[in-house]
């Protein structure tokens, strides 16, 4: 893979305004506008006390595109100013463009997730004109699939959404503000955060964002927006980062490992397993079996391999029978587990946390989880971060490689998933098993409840190597002393070029 190119964004009107901006600012000045564009923002950054840190050290101002008073109260507490961030529609040529560059990205990256994005959105393409579209913008991107290519798409998207663009309320937030520093709190599914960023480069503002995860480099979409400043889980990340867009500067990256697994190492989350179980309805004597289910879209049939998992646990003798406790993935509104919920009393529905109105989660929720890790004898998921997360408390993990009878097609198949760049060192690692049948899951539950031991030097190998030293319940400080840092720099450096 060959790396490419960024055009430097900076014009002289940019330069100017960032100028005058600046001259109005004294050293005593210094705020951080903070883009919370998605729940996982407010679990990551809010309940885990980086924005709070970020409060007590300079000015905050919250872009938020959850309202209500539960978020209201929230941000009261920081002592934050609370902005509305609002859905605005770009204009076409816009759209278009940042549409063909993203295709070209794919296409270029050509991932084992990006090839199974292409065929998706092939597959989906069911009209003759939606297949003829397709394939124009298909024509469109292959031959722009190539460092050059995509250096020309970013210039003439860039160039686009300045001329086009939709909306100066962000601009006269920022002029009125004034921060030092703007962070995106979650850089891929934030298309609503994006002509905020936008207005804060065009005026020569400070921009930084997180990479929400580990997958998100090789199975998401290009980074479209030149941020100056990027907060990654790990080495690995950086690594790929700098591989993928070569105008960023490495000094410009900086690993702070993901503030969602700090809870997992507050001592303050934890209950005994005698609470937890009376709390989820489970007998504390008999072993408990995680199952994390996935999105809907992606992952068909999971209430069929659900129940096929939980008839296994019946083998076994009533009084030593494992009980099944599932997690629903916070954001599947489908009810698609409804029926199985009812119909089968022996299978526990951990309630999970979160404000269906808004999808954000509630500070609750992350005592429910980390419990419910705690607490287990094994997971098993279908190639989810939760992997990584019951590798952390040592637990045996079984994904699911196979497909429920008739609820899968040809290019939707969950053992695709173990051949994603992000996951096949973790399956090669064997911290994780897969079992690729019914029969598998039979033996490999087994095996785990007897030798849940079996891997564990696998286990800690690969944590150590994923994460190093930041799993210590204190990656949303450094955060937030990182974000300070820069923002102080940037106004001190602002300041002394005005004077």
């Amino acid at each position: 893979m060959t790396a490419l190119p960024m055009p430097k964004l900076a014009t002289d009107h940019a330069l100017h305004e960032s100028r005058v901006l600046a001259a109005t600012q004294s050293r005593a000045d210094l705020r951080i506008a903070a883009i919370v564009p998605r729940g996982e923002v407010i679990r990551n950054f809010v309940h885990s006390g980086c924005f709070e840190q970020i409060a007590e050290e300079c000015e905050l101002s919250l872009l938020s595109v959850i309202a209500g008073t539960e978020f209201e109260g929230l941000a009261g507490s920081l002592k934050a100013d609370l902005h509305s961030l609002e859905p605005i529609s770009e204009r076409w040529p816009v759209r278009f463009l940042r549409e063909i560059l993203d295709m070209a990205h794919g296409r270029w990256l050509w991932s084992e997730a990006a090839k199974e994005r292409w065929r998706i959105r092939d597959r989906e393409a069911q009209t003759l004109r939606d297949k003829t579209v397709r394939a124009i913008k298909k024509s469109m991107a292959w031959p722009l699939a190539n460092p050059f290519g995509l250096d020309l798409l970013s210039r003439a998207e860039r160039s686009s959404s300045r001329l086009l663009f939709s909306t100066d309320q962000y601009a006269e937030l920022f002029r009125k503000t004034r921060p030092s520093l703007v962070f995106n709190g979650s850089h891929i599914h934030s298309a609503i955060a994006t002509p905020a960023v936008q207005a804060a480069q065009w005026l020569g503002i400070p921009t930084a964002t997180f990479i929400f995860s580990w997958d998100n480099l090789t199975s998401q979409g290009r980074i479209t927006l030149p941020y100056d400043y990027f907060l990654v889980w790990n080495n690995n990340l950086k690594r790929q980062l700098l591989e993928m867009y070569t105008w960023i500067k490495p000094e410009n990256v900086f690993v702070t490992g993901s503030p969602q697994f700090d809870f997992h190492f507050r001592p303050t989350f934890y209950k005994s397993r005698e609470e937890f179980c009376s709390e989820i309805g489970a007998d504390a004597d008999r072993p408990l079996i995680l199952y994390s289910t996935g999105m809907a879209n992606h992952m068909p049939g999971e209430p069929q391999i659900v129940e096929s998992i939980a008839d296994l646990l019946l083998e076994y003798p009533e009084k030593q029978r494992p009980q099944m406790l599932v997690r629903v993935y916070a954001k599947d509104l489908t009810g698609r587990f409804d029926e199985l919920k009812a119909r089968r009393k022996d299978i526990i529905f951990q309630k999970v946390e979160w404000n269906a109105s808004w999808l954000t989660p509630r500070s609750e929720d992350s005592y429910g989880f980390v419990n419910a890790l705690r607490h287990c004898a094994l997971g098993i998921n279908i190639a989810s971060t939760i992997s990584l997360e019951l590798c952390m408390f040592d637990k045996p993990v079984i994904n699911v490689g196979f497909d429920a009878p008739g609820s899968n097609n040809l290019e939707l198949k969950n053992a695709l998933f173990y051949s994603y760049e992000h996951y096949r060192p973790v399956v090669e690692s064997g911290a994780v098993q897969v079992a690729y049948s019914l029969n598998e899951m039979r033996s490999l539950i087994r095996e785990a409840l007897v030798h849940p031991d079996a891997a564990k030097g696998a286990r800690k190998r690969l944590i150590k190597n994923m994460f190093a030293d930041t799993l210590d319940g204190q990656s949303a400080y450094r955060i937030a002393g990182r974000l300070v840092e820069l923002a102080s720099r940037e106004r001190d450096q602002g300041f002394e070029r005005n004077n």
